[in-house]
């Protein structure tokens, strides 16, 4: 009778563990056919965290050529050199690589959220005799599997926060990408800028130097005095102290290019020559779809999303919770026997966990994820409201840039030809030095202004490419 019953237990035990692995099956299917639900899509988002803003139709400052917005910015500049400087930015940038290291983390923590939907399985052996540490001569395994059932989604949401944590940093790094190679243009374009300002305060200097030798001549030969003199040779001295201030300007440009590409600041950095041509009119798509492309705003919108599961998350925790729970052993002993070796034994069960007093604490943590989603929705509207200040800000400041480049352009030519007609009236007595002086600094302050307005215009249109949302494609090394 013994053997017979020995004999069938295996057999009912496989009974007994297949009907339980099939109750498992239904109860997952059953579990995963709970959906959850969804956070507020684009537009849902938009009219709760902006409900007073009227998105126009067009652009209102104008300026923008008709089209969807295009990739690979940088390439419009053409310059080989500045191509070069920002694929360094972005392969070594400090802030960069940090927050590379961010979205491996947030990822990782996302694949742990997911493994909890899981079954976990452990192991537990023992080894030892009666000369053993513990003097029990136990000897043996155990085998053991527990899986909590997802009945409410409470391990799904908080999946589902994880991921949209996940996706924001992913979207953060890409602004900060764009925001990095933004950064070297515009310090490209600026130190670039003070090397021409340098070249024009060069070419003053030099303009002043021959006032000095005139004024000195007509000393000489009783036509002038020496109050010219030294009014010509102080106008020197400002002019080499602008010089000096300019040089350390570009000196400074230089040295926080070389920051942002992860060199050491020695300021020795060589700029382009020139600046580059000004790119034609960049298409600007339409300001609905702003919000849809720009990677800040996309990491807002996650964020809040974010927010949502993990409100339902915190309800979910206040429900009953189902675990179930299987093992298998195998245990003997040379002291006293436990059981048959040859037949190892296994159980399994179930348990369910209803929080009945915690103190308010369940409550409060819905509460303060409620708070969060909150504080995630006034986020996102004020970095959807910054979105559109600075397309439109871009857009308008290259208007004007544009536009004061062609009044300066006139305005230039009209304050060379007065400087040529004192000049030519100093020369011959007629006037003093001083309105020469005059109409030098003139000259010298319209010819600053024009290329720091030229220098503007590409700086503003870095800037819309920014906001826009714009990508870029960083060239391949050259070897």
């Amino acid at each position: 009778m013994d053997s017979c019953a020995a004999g069938h237990r295996p057999r009912y035990g496989r009974r007994r563990f297949a009907r339980l692995a099939i109750a498992i099956a239904a109860v997952a299917i059953a579990t995963s056919c709970i959906r959850l639900k969804n956070p507020p899509d684009v537009v849902a988002l938009k009219n709760e965290a902006m409900p007073t803003v009227g998105v126009p139709a067009q652009w209102t400052a104008g300026g923008a050529a008709a089209g969807t917005v295009f990739d690979n910015w940088l390439a419009e500049f053409r310059d080989d050199q500045l191509n070069a400087i920002v694929g360094e930015a972005i392969a070594h940038n400090a802030n960069l690589q940090v927050a590379a290291a961010r979205v491996e983390q947030a990822r990782l923590y996302a694949k742990l959220a997911g493994a909890k939907l899981w079954p976990s399985v452990d192991l537990l052996a023992k080894g030892g005799g009666e000369l053993s540490g513990d003097q029990s001569g136990i000897q043996g395994g155990v085998l053991i599997a527990n899986w909590e059932i997802d009945l409410w989604g409470r391990v799904r949401y908080g999946r589902a926060a994880a991921a949209a944590d996940a996706a924001s940093v992913a979207a953060d790094f890409v602004y900060a990408r764009e925001s990095i190679a933004a950064q070297v243009a515009k310090t490209w374009f600026l130190a670039t800028e003070a090397g021409l300002q340098a070249d024009i305060t060069r070419r003053t200097i030099q303009d002043s130097e021959a006032l000095v030798r005139l004024a000195q001549t007509r000393v000489t030969v009783g036509a002038g005095n020496e109050e010219d003199v030294y009014v010509a040779r102080a106008s020197v001295g400002t002019y080499r102290d602008a010089l000096r201030q300019i040089e350390l300007s570009q000196e400074q440009a230089r040295r926080a290019i070389e920051i942002l590409v992860g060199r050491y600041p020695a300021g020795t950095t060589a700029v382009s020559p020139q600046l580059p041509p000004q790119p034609d009119a960049v298409p600007a798509g339409l300001p609905s779809e702003l919000l849809e492309r720009r990677p800040d705003v996309i990491a807002a919108e996650r964020r809040v999303a974010a927010a949502f599961n993990r409100i339902h998350e915190a309800k979910a925790a206040r429900l009953p919770s189902i675990s179930l729970t299987a093992g298998l052993s195998s245990i003997s002993s040379q002291l006293f026997v436990l059981q048959d070796r040859d037949n190892p034994s296994w159980n399994a069960g179930g348990s369910l966990l209803m929080p009945i007093f915690r103190g308010g604490a369940l409550k409060t943590q819905v509460e303060i994820r409620t708070a969060e989603q909150k504080q995630a929705v006034a986020a996102y509207a004020e970095v959807g409201l910054r979105a559109f200040s600075e397309v439109e800000a871009a857009l308008s400041a290259e208007i004007a840039a544009r536009e004061r480049e062609a009044i300066l352009t006139e305005t230039l030519a009209d304050t060379q030809r007065a400087l040529d007609v004192v000049r030519t009236q100093f020369k011959i007595g007629s006037t003093d030095l001083r309105f020469v002086t005059q109409r030098q600094l003139a000259l010298e302050a319209t010819q600053s202004a024009l290329l720091r307005v030229r220098a503007e215009q590409r700086v503003q249109r870095v800037n819309l490419h920014l906001a826009l949302g714009g990508s870029f494609t960083v060239p391949k090394p050259q070897p």
